[in-house]
């Protein structure tokens, strides 16, 4: 078998990137359009896609030169041996940019610069459920503050103790995050069933339950157009709005229930003060969980043996457990493991987030390894 040089290998990928790099210079000719710039729609849309492709073009630019400078002191040496001594630093940065460039023309997901809607809903465990459920809401609130993002309580359904029965957040970035930045990049590793195991304050005796929560996140539409609902699909019913233990805290029908009826789809909303905001927050959170389902149709048609998040609320389904009285977190899917869960709960997510990034990456990349052999 003939061996493959560095240059073929670069030309290759250099190759694979020419249609990102002539995308990246049509996007910046659009943002210098005048009749591009009147749509502030659309204005969003390619700035989105052009900060998603500036880390392509930077890769294959350094890829180049590095390239060029490890032919350049390879033909030196050739005459001067000096230049031999910069031979491996040169291959060191030729690999690393090579690898940086495979990395970002692996596949990704198309939704990954999308906002998030997040659903929070106890399962099992009664009042401790809903607590915990409560505690995954407040840390996803301050993991977002964290990373400098906006998040709107959307609806809550209150438990008797202060937890939450159900709890959707809307969370957006603000201006336009590069790429694995987005809310969606980061939180959608975070769908599944959360299991918490610790001392509930209904314990009287000091033992330790486990119960668990479960999370839902689904990618924001961002244009109304993505997703048509048709109004003859749409039931639309009005109620007055509960708090805990079911008591009415409304005198008006303020509160919304939306039922999609090709699908099924149920969904309610009653924060708002009034009627019409509870239903337009409804139908966004409608709109997300269609979009989700094309999503879901469309992978499970390309291969049947797609990732797909958790919808049962089981504890034998988890993806994580919180382990208090040994301040420990654990992601099953992953393995990290720390000892941190109090800054965890405080939104120090990240590492735990990332350890997913990197497993989902490291896959993707062996699925196209192998799709090339």
């Amino acid at each position: 078998m003939a061996m493959v040089t560095s240059s073929e290998a670069d030309g290759a990928l250099l190759d694979s990137a020419r249609s990102a790099l002539a995308e990246h210079a049509e996007c910046e000719a659009m943002l210098a359009d005048a009749a591009v710039l009147a749509d502030p729609a659309q204005v969003r849309r390619v700035n989105k896609r052009y900060a998603a492709l500036v880390p392509i073009v930077a890769a294959a630019h350094a890829l180049t030169t590095a390239g060029e400078d490890l032919a350049t002191a390879r033909e030196l040496a050739a005459d001067d041996a000096s230049f031999a001594e910069e031979i491996p630093a040169l291959q060191a940065a030729r690999d690393e940019s090579a690898e940086r460039l495979r990395l970002l023309l692996v596949p990704r997901d198309p939704d990954d610069d999308r906002d998030v809607i997040l659903e929070v809903k106890a399962g099992e465990g009664g009042e401790e459920s809903a607590l915990f459920a409560g505690d995954l809401v407040r840390m996803y609130l301050r993991y977002a503050e964290r990373r400098g993002w906006s998040a709107q309580v959307m609806d809550t359904t209150d438990s008797d103790l202060g937890g939450y029965k159900d709890c959707k957040v809307a969370i957006k970035a603000k201006g336009t995050p590069g790429p694995g930045e987005a809310p969606w990049a980061r939180l959608k590793y975070e769908g599944g069933v959360h299991r918490v195991q610790r001392v509930p304050v209904t314990e009287s005796q000091g033992r330790i339950h486990t119960s668990a929560a479960g999370v839902l996140v689904l990618p924001e539409v961002e244009d109304e157009g993505e997703v048509e609902i048709a109004p003859a699909d749409l039931r639309v019913d009005v109620y007055r709005s509960s708090g805990p233990g079911g008591q009415s805290v409304n005198t008006t029908d303020s509160a919304v229930r939306l039922t999609h009826l090709p699908t099924g789809i149920v969904v309610s909303c009653q924060n708002e003060k009034s009627q019409l905001q509870n239903k337009e927050a409804a139908l966004r959170v409608l709109r997300a969980r269609l979009l989700r389902a094309q999503r879901d149709a469309a992978e499970a048609e390309a291969s049947a043996a797609r990732r797909s998040q958790v919808r049962t609320v089981d504890r034998s389904e988890r993806i994580r457990t919180y382990n208090f009285p040994e301040n420990r977190i654990a992601d099953h899917r992953t393995g990290f493991k720390a000892y941190n869960l109090d800054a965890v709960l405080d939104g120090d997510l990240d590492p735990v987030i990332t350890s997913a990034v990197d497993a989902d990456d490291a896959a993707r990349m062996s699925a196209l390894a192998d799709g090339e052999s």
